[in-house]
């Protein structure tokens, strides 16, 4: 079995990796962490894990000293001397923070206001998005798992922007997230009051995913990608709906776009092409790792509409980085993660 370490259990995507690995047939938690909750058990926290997961929360030198990998799940700014720790122990690394996925310092220093305290680790790094990236994601010890947004948003325009289907000037991402993805600490935002019956947008042009979002689309086009990004606030707890317009190119068929996805997502299970007529809908997603996708042509205004939704959680979280687990260690992908849907 391979033995688990969790720094930042307590956290929404530290307790989803609490969730999926305890049930995790070639895995188990070693060790759990929390500076929030250090001393406590984790099913003090959560309820629902009472006696299925009673697991103490220790400090994070106790979980790289029992783990064979170690999943960080915390703010960006924490995971660096984390993940040199773990490289000097021969363990591996996940990091679900922002620490390693952006390849440039420029842009890191941009967005976060920090610096790569290590370059050459920061060179080791592989961005983990399975369905373009798995060849390297293989065996190796250091993985920056990416965001949310992140995602859902390449997921949506992958097939036409590799294949040059459409054009890379204009590409917008209009995307929606449940409150989940602004963590557990409570804040005005995320008060009920302040949710309930709303739904707004926030970070206009300004959301740390962005320089993320066009890192991912420029390696797979092979050009530089300027996307306009804008996130919403869904008042429900789980859930992204990405909504990505972009301009066919000349002389493409809308018919031509299908094939190219139906081709690059024909042996990916994790991602569910959906039948014409039918609406990508986060409640079809929930509490799995999946990633669907519908395809729109508006044919007045020449422009593909590609929705891809998925659980922020699993697919956006945790569920991915239990993903990049399974393929660091050759295992089944799917393991751990055939979780159907609930129905309602």
């Amino acid at each position: 079995m391979i033995k688990v370490g969790i720094i930042g259990a307590t956290g929404y995507a530290g307790c989803e990796l609490v969730r999926l690995i305890n049930s995790h047939p070639e895995a188990e938690i070693a060790a759990i962490s929390s500076v929030s909750f250090e001393g406590k058990k984790i099913s003090d926290v959560y309820p629902s894990y009472i006696f299925l997961n009673d697991m103490v929360c220790e400090t994070s030198a106790d979980v790289v000293k029992k783990s064979d990998v170690v999943f960080a799940a915390l703010p960006h700014g924490l995971s660096q001397e984390l993940a040199e720790d773990c490289m000097a122990n021969d363990v591996k690394f996940i990091d679900l923070g922002a620490d390693f996925r952006l390849e440039s310092e420029d842009d890191y220093k941009e967005w976060y206001g920090g610096t790569f305290l290590d370059k050459e680790l920061h060179e080791t790094a592989v961005y983990g998005l399975p369905e373009f990236f798995r060849d390297e994601i293989k065996g190796k010890s250091l993985i920056a798992n990416p965001g949310c947004y992140t995602t859902c948003s390449p997921l949506a325009l992958a097939p036409a922007v590799k294949k040059g289907l459409i054009e890379l000037k204009g590409i917008i991402c209009n995307c929606a997230s449940g409150v989940t993805g602004a963590g557990r600490k409570p804040n005005q935002g995320n008060h009920y009051p302040e949710l309930n019956e709303g739904f707004h947008a926030y970070k206009v042009a300004s959301h740390r995913h962005t320089p993320e979002i066009e890192q991912t689309l420029s390696k797979l086009s092979g050009e530089k990608v300027t996307v306009t990004f804008v996130p919403h606030l869904l008042p429900v707890n789980r859930g992204i709906l990405a909504t990505c317009y972009a301009d066919i190119k000349s002389g493409v068929s809308f018919d031509d776009i299908k094939k190219a996805y139906e081709k690059f997502y024909k042996d990916e299970y994790f991602v569910r092409l959906l039948p014409d007529g039918m609406c990508a809908d986060i409640h079809n997603i929930k509490y799995s790792n999946f990633c669907d996708i519908s395809l729109h042509h508006d044919s007045r205004a020449g422009k593909l509409i590609a929705c891809a939704a998925i659980d922020n959680m699993v697919k956006g979280a945790a569920g991915q980085a239990v993903q990049n687990m399974n393929i660091i260690f050759g295992l089944d992908e799917k393991s751990g993660l055939e979780i159907i849907p609930p129905a309602f």
